[in-house]
Order: C-alpha cells, then sequence, then structure tokens
C-alpha cells in the first residue's frame, strides 16, 4: 500500500499560477519548480485568459509531449484581496490522465490563493500532496490523491451518449480506433470536445491507453509537430504472396454523402482486383485529437476520421477508406453497440464490458491464422491461413489491418 502511494504522489510535475490584471494583460506569475519557455507559451494559450471572445471556462486538461495539462479558471470576486486582478489561472502538470482528480485540487489551490493572495500557501499543498499524497484545510477543503482511482477516470464519460448521437456510425469509431487510425473532433466549445474525446479509448478497453489522447490541441505548428511525433511505419505485403508488396484487392466504394460512408454488406461491394500492383500499407501509433478551430477540417494531412461534433457527421479521409472498408463484422459489432446502449437497464460500464467481448472474440478469430515469428519474441500473422479461410474480403481486410495495428506482420 505504501509503494502505491509513494508512486501516486510521483504523478505531479509542477503547478503554475497565470493573472489577468485590471488592464488586461495576461502574465505568467509563478511556478514551482520551474518550466520551459515552450511549455510556459503552450498553457497560456490553453488557458482561457488570453482568447479574444472572452469566455471563461472553468476547467480545461489536455496532453502535449506526454505530460498532461489542467487548467482551473476563476474569477476574482470584488471581496478578494486580489484587487488589481480580475481573473487567474491555476495549472497543474502531470504524468497520469486523471480530470476529477487535479480538478479537485486546482479548486483547493485557487481558494486559497482567493483568501491569502499569495502563492506560498498553494505551494505548501503542493509539496504535501507531491511527498503524502495528502492536503488538509478546514477553510479550503481537503484533498486525498488516492480518493481518485485512474478506472473511474477511464470510465467517467458516457458510450451511451456517443452511440445515441452517432447510432449505427459509432462503429466507425470503433473501427478507427482497433486499426489505431488518427481521429480528429471539432466543436467550437471545448467542454463538448473534452467530454466527447476522453471518452473514445474506452471503445478500445482492452487496450485501456489514454495516452493516445490529446483532448485540447491548437493548429500551433509546434503542437502539430507533437500530436504526429510518433513516426509511421511504412510496410508493403503483397496480398497474394506474402512477400513484399501490398495490394489492396478492396475496391473504392461509393458515398452517400461527403461525410458518410455507404454501407455495403456481403455481395453488394462492387470490388475491383489489381494482380500484381503494389501499395503502401501506413502503420501508425493512432490519436484521438479535440480542436475547436473548423479550420482543422480542411487539415486533411492530420486525420484518417473526422468528427464534426456539431453537426454529428463523420468523414472518412480517402486514404483511410480502403481500411475502413465496412462489411459484416462491422454491421455486427455496430448492432452489437447500439442495442447495448439503448438498454436502459445497463450502465455506461456494462456496454463498454459488452463491446470488450466483442473485442475478444475478434481476437479469438484472429489468433488461429497467427503463428510464432521466427525470433520466436512475438506472434505474427499468417496470411496464407487467413486467405484459406476464406472470410468474406471485408472481414478478411478488416483482420489483415488489425493484425497490422497489433503489429504482427512479417516484416
Amino acid at each position: 500500500m505504501a509503494a502505491t502511494e509513494a508512486a501516486d504522489t510521483q504523478l505531479m510535475l509542477g503547478v503554475g499560477l497565470i493573472e489577468k490584471d485590471t488592464n488586461g494583460e495576461v502574465l505568467w506569475v509563478w511556478c514551482y519548480p520551474s518550466t520551459t519557455a515552450t511549455l510556459r507559451n503552450l498553457l497560456l494559450r490553453k488557458c482561457c485568459l488570453t482568447d479574444e471572445n472572452k469566455l471563461l471556462h472553468p476547467f480545461v486538461f489536455g496532453q502535449y509531449r506526454r505530460t498532461w495539462f489542467y487548467i482551473t479558471t476563476v474569477e476574482v470576486p470584488d471581496s478578494s484581496i486580489l484587487k488589481k486582478v480580475t481573473h487567474f489561472s491555476i495549472v497543474l502538470t502531470a504524468k497520469d490522465f486523471n480530470p476529477e482528480k487535479y480538478a479537485a485540487f486546482t479548486r483547493i489551490l485557487c481558494r486559497m490563493y482567493l483568501k491569502h493572495g499569495s502563492p506560498v500557501k498553494m505551494m505548501e499543498s503542493y509539496i504535501a500532496v507531491l511527498t503524502k499524497g495528502i492536503c488538509q484545510s478546514e477553510e479550503n477543503g481537503s484533498f486525498l490523491s488516492k480518493d481518485f482511482d485512474t478506472r473511474k477516470a477511464y470510465l467517467a464519460g458516457s458510450i451511451k451518449d456517443i452511440v445515441s448521437q452517432f447510432g449505427m456510425e459509432t462503429v466507425i469509431l470503433h473501427t478507427a480506433l482497433m486499426l489505431k487510425k488518427r481521429i480528429v473532433v471539432y466543436h467550437p466549445k471545448i467542454e463538448a470536445v473534452q467530454e466527447f474525446t476522453r471518452t473514445l479509448p474506452a471503445l478500445v478497453w482492452h487496450r485501456q491507453d489514454w495516452t493516445i489522447l490529446h483532448s485540447y490541441v491548437h493548429l500551433d505548428a509546434d503542437e502539430l509537430e507533437a500530436l504526429q511525433m510518433c513516426p509511421d511505419q511504412i510496410v508493403k505485403i503483397c496480398l497474394q504472396c506474402g512477400r513484399p508488396g501490398f495490394n489492396p484487392w478492396v475496391g473504392k466504394i461509393p458515398w452517400r454523402k461527403a461525410w458518410q460512408p455507404t454501407v455495403f454488406w456481403p455481395g453488394e461491394f462492387p470490388w475491383t482486383k489489381e494482380p500484381g500492383g503494389l501499395h503502401s500499407l501506413e502503420l501508425q501509433r493512432g490519436y484521438i485529437a479535440g480542436f475547436v478551430d473548423l479550420e482543422v477540417s480542411n487539415r486533411s494531412d492530420l486525420y484518417d476520421v473526422f468528427v464534426n461534433l456539431a453537426d454529428s457527421e463523420i468523414t472518412i479521409a480517402p486514404l483511410a477508406k480502403e481500411a475502413m472498408t465496412m462489411g459484416k463484422l462491422h454491421k455486427e459489432i455496430g448492432q452489437l453497440i447500439v442495442q447495448s446502449a439503448e438498454d436502459p437497464e445497463k450502465s455506461d460500464s456494462q456496454v463498454i464490458q459488452d463491446i470488450s467481448l466483442k473485442t475478444k472474440e475478434i481476437f479469438t478469430n484472429l489468433a488461429p491464422f497467427s503463428e510464432v515469428s521466427d525470433d520466436g519474441e512475438k506472434r505474427v500473422l499468417n496470411y496464407e491461413a487467413l486467405k484459406q479461410r476464406r472470410f468474406p474480403p471485408a472481414t478478411e481486410n478488416f483482420l489483415y489491418h488489425l493484425a497490422a495495428a497489433e503489429q504482427m506482420l512479417k516484416i
């Protein structure tokens, strides 16, 4: 238990204070310990005090180069001793994803600063939590790190709300996450973006990987570079023989609208084959990125799937259509997700469990077509065995790309 608590207290990286004075200037006032100029500039951009629209966002969070940031902003009341400050933001940086934990702690720090007007008390509380995992105050409230379990943070969003909005098209999001594609989400309100994006990783609960989440991104060159910092691997595999060279036998499908794929079931696909054709299959570490600037919709280099949350529209980028082809298996997954989410007796966690069981079934179906690699370190796909099983083309295509996403291809 002591070891667990010690590990938990080592998750925080720093605390900072940003103020907006009566002249309208926004300044980085204080931090502990020191931080880089690049991170300071990013946090100034993230806090709403520099926004021209003057909207107050009480709490925002995000990730930048493996560092999570949590920002609580308050308006200074007339009764406060901070006479020359109209608003201020408390910033916490940490190694872990847990918005509820850090929102609770930053609120306590805000109350301390409003009362004392000095960062000293904040630093004392920060060090107490950093070293002991707890700070206690009758006036400002108490905080205990171990009260905030990481798994609760993972389950805080609502899968049912996502399914209610997108219905069967939720399977597009599920497929994109399974294949580790890049998902960009847009909505003009950051609160909507963050609530939606934080929930998406739960669709692939077997990974429990929230490091793919970047819930608040600006179209800033440095941020976009950080977002795409994991280099793509280009692998070419021949679908005819399994040797280098990739031939996508899955043809392109017509589209109902620019944003919505027509879903064909087996026997309905207008297949085309290109024997001997060479095409590259890009294996990349996918991400989920949230934006409040609609201009991101024109940046097709940033996404495989674009979600316009405001208009309830999902667009699959042209280069991702082949890997994202829908078939019978996807229809089954979509129906399971919708039926489970629409069951009033089921909680969000039960819906996640139902999806996880289906995911386990998919990997079970893939297992017979894998074998131990030549170096004996991992299991890799035996593509010949997969072809001999004669799955429907869309299912075979999906299982192949899933193996690619799981790094099960022979290279």
